[in-house]
């Protein structure tokens, strides 16, 4: 149960974070970052706050919104990012968005085996968060 939790906040942070991008950025999603632009600032594990608030905030709304919700979700998001480098734990957020969102000629890129792996790293990850902090 708390598994198709997790896999339902990663997808809630990935709808979330293509929603936004999409309406801040001038160009859309694919718009490249202005010159002269500060890097999203980044914390201790390398992750950004951006993609750590965007994690909690998914979490805790599937888990009912409540403070002790948002405390769990908070201890999830650093056992994630202790176990997962920032850059695997993108690689699989483009991963699940290209999954839902891709077809045609693109569908089969994400669905090979090296994809596959990334995704599992990310369930174990977030497995082990919930043992820990759930």
């Amino acid at each position: 149960m708390r598994l198709k939790a997790c896999a339902a906040v990663l997808l809630c942070v990935c709808a979330a974070v293509a929603a936004v991008a999409q309406e801040a950025t001038p160009g859309g999603v694919g718009a490249l970052p202005q010159a002269g632009a500060s890097p999203a600032p980044l914390d201790a594990s390398g992750y950004p706050a951006s993609a750590r608030k965007d994690y909690i905030l998914a979490c805790v709304t599937v888990n009912g919104g409540t403070e002790a919700a948002r405390a769990s979700c908070g201890c999830s998001m650093d056992v994630i990012a202790s176990i997962l480098p920032y850059d695997r734990y993108d690689q699989a957020d483009t991963i699940l968005r290209m999954r839902r969102m891709a077809g045609g000629y693109l569908a089969g890129e994400f669905r090979v085996q090296s994809t596959n792996q990334t995704l599992d790293a990310l369930r174990e990850a977030q497995a082990e968060g919930e043992v820990r902090c759930f």
